[in-house]
């Protein structure tokens, strides 16, 4: 006998009239705003890899029987760094296979650019970058195999085996600052393993993106397959009270559910395929993308779409419970949705095992995202229960209609209040935390300073000398000072070398280190960005991830709260209606439709970030650092274009409660 569930709910479906179609339109659009962020979150960390990947051929890897010398130094103008790559092939030895976006191993006195690095040589004047490589008539161009972005700034010269770009000298660690930054070895290709320090961290910092982005998107998933879930519950009762079974009722709702789903999914990955050469043009570390970088391929965008398609379908499922319980109950209308104490008990225990488990230290990173994983699940469990205490409190003091409204809806479905802005809770404090921070080394102290390091005190003797009269010809203001051996706290680190102060701002400090550049045998003259380098990135990283993840979370989260809002519309329309007879006026209504996401969202989602915000001000005061005020900038600005976003999106449905209680004697039958 042939099953009645599909045909009876393509029925159903067709039958459901406007409303029930624009709920359905409604999911479709969030399922679509979830698999577009989620694939883009996902495409950020797989890029971060390919890009990783392709900055390791310039850190030399040494070989047994080496065919050329390589070097890597790292420049930086205008506080951007650039990356040298000085070849020499050695006498005698077989021929250099050519580095990656290169024809052929370049020639002594060859100089190959990158286009972001040929563009900046034609604007700044000679003396500020073009002088510190070697004089040539024309630059050659370095490929896209070897470059990580197309604005990454990189440099490959041609060396003579016997030039102080490629001596021993070359090797680094003059300075601790030069740890990634600078090496030198014989090689015999272009097989190196570890990735450029500007690219290292990029991986790790987008894995944390998407470990904090998962969360709102499962929130909107689930938010999808409830959308429409009051009107399906009354209509499934019916069925159930006319005879369905509980497995014909769940069917039917999963069939419904897993369609709507599928289809939001498939919208939001093809907006992602079609938008692939914009999203390649937003700036992340190093610069923007190559669009190939972030194309996830074939099987993680199925993985997305499956999963989204299955987090809508089984948050509509579990909404039946009722209806294939009590279906009378839910014909009724009875379900008072409370929440228990167990959950602050559980999310306490939790606590104390994170901080017991993580208290000892030397945690591996999949140690780390369990934990952290395990915290957000706890908080997702602890989330409702505070919105519904929150609820009591504000409707114990409330002294407007609208705000008692308001917090009546808190108490009676603190599930779906804390479902709106559960993301924005658990993002608010990692970009707090992070945005604000200045962990790593205190270069402040090296503000406008220029450094080289010498052989030994009496070389730096004589090249402070030579340095008074470089910087001089240049037409920079400077105070040339000998480093002290016994001075670790300076540029210098207590190697040999010379200091300059010097006046005039990130343009003269460019211009005193092209002009010292024929002082430095070895490593080039260098600055405060050079000193502060390796930490900086990693933390500027994660405050860069933790900002995007801040603004995807609110764009999440709006998607969220104007569809939840323009489907409780419709799902609420008999109260409206009820409430509307009894003599409460429209923007009473519509006042406490907007407070009801408001008063969760300003004390949970304010209260964590603010929590992040003083957590990493007390350690960044520990450690004798100021706060990042660009940071705080950025987070603020994020979070009041978020919010405002956020409630442009509730207003959104106003229109529609008009429209639904223009008739209250009729709604409310």
């Amino acid at each position: 006998m042939r099953s009645p569930v599909l045909p009876l709910t393509w029925h159903l479906a067709k039958s459901s009239g406007r409303r029930g179609l624009q709920s359905q339109l409604l999911a479709v659009g969030a399922a679509a705003v979830g698999a577009f962020v989620m694939l883009v979150m996902i495409a950020a960390m797989l890029g971060s890899g390919a890009r990783a990947d392709r900055t390791a051929w310039r850190t030399p890897e040494p070989a047994g029987h080496g065919t050329a010398v390589q070097a890597l130094a790292t420049i930086f103008v205008r506080h951007e760094p650039v990356t040298v790559v000085s070849l020499a092939q050695l006498p005698g030895r077989a021929a250099t296979p050519a580095p990656p976006g290169l024809s052929s191993f370049p020639k002594q006195g060859e100089v190959y650019v990158s286009p972001a690095l040929a563009d900046l040589l034609h604007k700044l004047p000679a003396k500020q970058l073009a002088d510190r490589f070697p004089k040539v008539t024309s630059y050659g161009t370095i490929g896209a195999a070897g470059l990580a972005s197309p604005d990454e700034l990189v440099a490959v010269v041609g060396r003579a085996p016997a030039d102080s770009a490629v001596s021993r000298a070359a090797d680094g660690g003059a300075t601790w600052f030069d740890i990634g930054q600078a090496a030198r070895a014989e090689i015999s290709g272009f097989s190196g393993s570890r990735a450029s320090v500007f690219t290292d961290s990029d991986r790790a910092a987008a894995t944390l993106g998407v470990v904090l982005l998962a969360m709102p998107v499962v929130v909107l998933s689930s938010a999808a397959g409830r959308l429409g879930a009051a009107r399906r519950e009354q209509r499934l009762a019916a069925l159930r009270l006319a005879g369905a079974t509980p497995r014909q009722i769940l069917a039917m709702t999963a069939v419904e559910a897993a369609a709507v789903g599928a289809a939001g999914a498939l919208t939001g990955a093809l907006a992602y395929v079609a938008l692939l050469p914009a999203l390649a043009q937003i700036p992340y570390g190093v610069g923007s993308w190559y669009t190939g970088q972030l194309w996830v391929g074939a099987a993680w965008l199925t993985a997305v779409v499956l999963a989204v398609t299955v987090l809508i379908t089984v948050s509509a499922v579990s909404m039946l419970r009722q209806v294939a319980i009590s279906p009378l109950g839910v014909a009724q209308q009875a379900d008072p949705r409370r929440t228990r104490l167990i959950r602050l008990a559980v999310f306490v225990a939790v606590l104390g095992y994170i901080w017991t488990k993580s208290g000892g230290g030397q945690l591996r990173n999949r140690d780390l995202l369990a934990l952290l994983l395990l915290f957000y699940g706890a908080f997702w469990l602890f989330g409702p229960w505070v919105v519904d205490r929150l609820g009591r409190v504000v409707g114990r003091f409330a002294r407007r209609p609208a705000t008692l409204l308001a917090a009546r809806r808190l108490s009676d479905d603190p599930r779906g209040s804390w479902r709106t802005v559960s993301g924005l809770v658990l993002a608010g404090f990692a970009a707090g935390f992070f945005s604000v921070s200045t962990l790593g080394t205190d270069t402040a102290q090296y503000q406008d300073r220029v450094a080289v390091v010498t052989a030994d005190a009496g070389a730096a003797r004589h090249a402070a000398t030579e340095a008074r009269t470089l910087l001089h010809r240049a037409g920079v203001t400077a105070t040339v000072t000998v480093g002290r051996s016994d001075d670790y706290d300076n540029l210098l680190g207590g190697t040999p070398g010379v200091i300059a102060r010097v006046s005039g701002g990130t343009q003269a400090v460019d211009t005193a280190a092209t002009a010292l550049t024929p002082l430095a045998k070895s490593t080039p003259p260098y600055s405060r960005d050079y000193a502060g380098a390796r930490d900086s990135t990693a933390t500027d990283r994660i405050a860069e991830v933790s900002i995007a993840t801040l603004a995807l979370s609110f764009a999440v989260a709006t998607a969220s709260a104007g569809l939840t809002a323009a489907a409780n519309v419709l799902d609420r329309r008999r109260v409206y209606g009820l409430l509307r007879l009894a003599g409460t006026p429209l923007r009473v209504l519509d006042r406490a439709r907007v407070r009801e996401t408001v008063v969760p969202l300003v004390v949970l989602a304010g209260g964590t970030t603010a929590m992040g915000m003083y957590g990493s001000s007390r350690l960044n005061q520990a450690f004798g650092t100021t706060i990042n005020t660009t940071g705080l900038l950025e987070l603020t600005a994020c979070t009041v274009l978020g919010a405002l976003a956020m409630f442009a999106a509730i207003s959104g449905s106003r229109p529609l409660l008009r429209r639904v209680t223009a008739d209250p004697a009729q709604t409310a039958d």
